[in-house]
This record gives C-alpha cells, sequence and structure tokens, in this order.
C-alpha cells in the first residue's frame, strides 16, 4: 500500500461509490469472532488495515472497541469519513502505519491483505499490536460451487493481469511469520441479498481492476454480466437474487 498497485490506486479511485453499493456486508456470525477469537470489547483498541469505505469498519465499531480506520485511497477513505464520523480514519500504508509502537489490542485487514501481504507489512503490523494481540485476516469469497459464480469469476478473470488476489493463495507466502503463532482459520456461509444490478453487477464492476478499465472496456464487462444474469433462470427477471459467499477469517497473535 506505501507502493500502492495501479489497479488498486486507479480502480479503487474510481469506483468507490460502486463498491460501497455493490459489495457485501458480513455475516452475523463475526460479531461472536471478533468477541472470542480477536478478544474485542469495550476498553480495547482495533485498527481497520486497508478499510476501503468502511463496511467492515462498521462491524469493529459495534463491538465497542475504540477503532482507527487507515485507508491509502481518497476517494475511500472520504466515503468511510462520512458513513463513519465517529471513527478516525488517517492516511497511510500497511509498511508505514501513523500508530504508536504496541499501541493496538487487535488489528483487521477485511478484503485487503492480498494487496500487501509482505514480510515488510507484517513486521509493521508487529510494530502496533502489543504482545498478545491479534492480527485478523477476513475476505468475502464467492462460492464458485454455484455454476453461474464460476460463470461470473471467469468474466472477471479474463481481466486481473498481474492485480494480486485472494484466490492465488500468495497473501499466505510470509507465513509462519517472525513473531507471530500459527493462523488459525475458520469459514462462515453468507450471502449477499438484493436486485441482481446491486448484488451482481455493480459487485463486478467494483473490482479494482475491472473499474480501472478503460471506459468501453468496462462497458463490455457490464454487458457480458447482464447477459449472464438474464439466461441464467434462477437469476432472470428476478426483483431480488442472493449472491453466495463463504467468509474466510484468519487470525494470529503477537507472540514476542
Amino acid at each position: 500500500m506505501s507502493d500502492l498497485h495501479p489497479a488498486a490506486s486507479s480502480g479503487f479511485a474510481a469506483g468507490a461509490g460502486t463498491y460501497a453499493r455493490g459489495r457485501p456486508d458480513y455475516p452475523a456470525a463475526l460479531g461472536a469472532w471478533l468477541r472470542d477469537a480477536l478478544r474485542l470489547g469495550p476498553g480495547r483498541s482495533v485498527a481497520d488495515l486497508g478499510a476501503g469505505t468502511g463496511k467492515f469498519t462498521r462491524l469493529l465499531a459495534a463491538t465497542g472497541a475504540d477503532v482507527t480506520a487507515i485507508e491509502p485511497v481518497d476517494a475511500m477513505r472520504a466515503q468511510l469519513a462520512a458513513s463513519l464520523p465517529g471513527v478516525t480514519a488517517h492516511a497511510g500504508s500497511a509498511e508505514a502505519m501513523p500508530l504508536e509502537e504496541a499501541s493496538l489490542d487487535a488489528l483487521v485487514c477485511a478484503q485487503a491483505f492480498h494487496w500487501f501481504s509482505t514480510r515488510a507489512a507484517l513486521a509493521e503490523i508487529r510494530r502496533v499490536l502489543k504482545v498478545g494481540g491479534r492480527l485478523g485476516l477476513v475476505w468475502n469469497v464467492r462460492d464458485e460451487a454455484v455454476p453461474w459464480v464460476a460463470e461470473l469469476t471467469a468474466i472477471m478473470n479474463a481481466h486481473e493481469g498481474d492485480a494480486p488476489r485472494y484466490h492465488t493463495g500468495a497473501w499466505r507466502d510470509p507465513f509462519p511469520a517472525k513473531g507471530f503463532g500459527p493462523l488459525h482459520e475458520e469459514a462462515f456461509p453468507h450471502g449477499h441479498r438484493g436486485a441482481p444490478e446491486q448484488v451482481i453487477l455493480d459487485r463486478t464492476l467494483s473490482v479494482s481492476f475491472i473499474a480501472a478499465l478503460p471506459e468501453s472496456e468496462r462497458a463490455r464487462v457490464a454487458d457480458a454480466v447482464r447477459g449472464l444474469i438474464a439466461r441464467t433462470p434462477e437469476l432472470a427477471g428476478r426483483d431480488e437474487v442472493t449472491f453466495p459467499y463463504r467468509t474466510h477469517a484468519c487470525w494470529c497473535e503477537r507472540i514476542a
């Protein structure tokens, strides 16, 4: 994030509004995970690193913990500040956070860690966490066991280029990480319900490397997605549909 990938810097800046509309929230089960796995609650401090428009920041605020958001893209951070005026939002990077050493009980990266999954970023995360503090990593992952979701992924992936992605698994490369214990992993079923134009089309157009495409190419992607909706019986002509996800949640503890 200090040397932000062009797909992130241009795509997220251009698509901040679409991101806020099209991205799903998170399953209710994560409330208990934040309490039990990350030990969040009143009197605790947590940072949301790569906070985007604040979709996950809302869940953190609901725990009663003191929440700080860190987001490098100005347009995304402006959306967050407008919707969550009670949260302190800073510009910053994964390698250089504007936070004091050992100042946090937890730090969470939601839909973000694959952009900066380096040893340098983990060293900076270790710096700002207290010993015993916990790092949480969360992703809403499309359920590609559903045929139309797999077809949608194929439409997206044709444009991914060299953008870092969760699905490659490269985010795991820095683990085990110096000063951290092992990763603990869980998965929760989830669904994003709404109009197809919102939960499928806006979701697709919110992907960084799609949002960064020239307008004519984005229009072709949109046409392909609308075509998929029109020819899929469980989607065509529906006022509401459910986009199926699995929410992958991981944590590890700073031990030294």
